[in-house]
């Protein structure tokens, strides 16, 4: 074709569209597994089948191996052999669940990355429910414990916790929330970024900000062995929530000194008095003297004390050593 002048104009081809179909939404699971030999098939026949509802995304299962000595990692091999979708990350020793989690984030490639437990405690079908949060605008969807069948002392202290935590730290973290809950793609990518040692996951993923919701759930008993927080784990993770996410306890230490101070000046004046009005009773200060004496050696251990926790942190930190070694990744293709 050409115009008036004789000048040639190209004829506009028509661009036509795209017949190739969209590919579905990626959903990567992350799944620590630490001595879990008694729920771990049960728990991924459970999975599987929850998943199967939802045909319209693709699913990779990320099970991690924190260090399990009660065959749980032939119990993972036997799993990725049956099923294509299974990766199973083999970590070199016992890191921990919060260490676990990250390397399972890490590895994962999802549009969406689910992180739970595999004791079945957290039920699978729950985590469709926090696909559907997502599909709705959310980038990061808490499971928040409606209902938690634990002991009595648990359940308690869990409820404590999380209060006070909620009170003192410089973020604010979901109540009766913990590791059960859906990240976006762009969240999870920063989530990556966070690499101190004492982890407290909740905390970091509250801290990051971006769209939030949750989605209230009734958590079941465990099904078999036992729990991989007992009190001496639980008061870890209370350290590392405390310590990471605020400076409450400093800021106590120096509530504890005026305290103190006051107390002192109130005993130098009880002395001086009765020095000056009653000198012949002054050895009944001796009550007096021990009290003081006594409460200010434990308002200066309990500092140095927490003091020392937070130096640790500093230490722990600036080794700048690895979180996590890997020992191997399986995963079994369908040929």
């Amino acid at each position: 074709m050409s115009d008036m002048l004789g000048t040639e104009v190209p004829v506009p081809v028509p661009v036509q569209a795209s017949t190739e179909p969209a590919e579905p939404p990626l959903v990567s699971y992350v799944l620590p597994v630490y001595d879990e030999i008694g729920a771990i098939r049960r728990f991924h026949e459970q999975l599987a089948g929850a998943v199967a509802e939802r045909p319209e995304f693709d699913y990779e299962f990320i099970y991690v191996n924190d260090g399990s000595t009660d065959g749980s990692l032939r119990a993972l091999h036997d799993i990725a052999k049956n099923d294509e979708r299974v990766r199973v990350v083999d970590l070199a020793r016992n890191f921990g669940h919060q260490i676990a989690i990250t390397a399972g984030l890490d590895h994962a490639d999802g549009d969406a990355v689910i992180t739970m437990d595999t004791d079945l405690q957290d039920p699978p079908e729950v985590s469709l429910e926090l696909l559907d949060e997502w599909l709705d605008g959310a980038e990061i969807v808490s499971a928040r414990r409606g209902t938690r069948q634990d002991s009595k002392f648990k359940r308690a202290t869990a409820h404590a916790y999380y209060r006070v935590l909620r009170r003192c730290a410089d973020v604010k973290i979901p109540l009766d929330t913990g590791d059960f809950r859906l990240l976006d793609r762009r969240a999870a990518e920063e989530l990556r970024g966070f690499r101190e040692r004492s982890r407290f996951i909740r905390g970091m993923v509250a801290s990051m900000g971006f769209e939030q919701s949750e989605v209230v759930f009734d958590r079941d008993e465990r099904v078999t062995g036992n729990t991989k927080y007992p009190l001496r784990r639980m008061l870890r993770l209370a350290a590392d929530g405390v310590t990471g996410f605020s400076t409450a306890p400093l800021k106590l230490i120096t509530r504890i000194g005026f305290a103190g101070l006051v107390l002192s000046a109130i005993g130098i004046l009880y002395a001086v008095g009765m020095r000056v009005f009653m000198p012949e009773v002054t050895v009944s200060g001796w009550t007096m003297l021990m009290v003081v004496l006594l409460f200010v050696g434990g308002a200066q251990m309990l500092s140095l004390g927490v003091i020392g926790g937070y130096i640790g942190r500093i230490y722990h930190e600036v080794q700048q050593r690895p979180l996590y070694i890997v020992r191997d990744v399986v995963r079994y293709d369908a040929d």
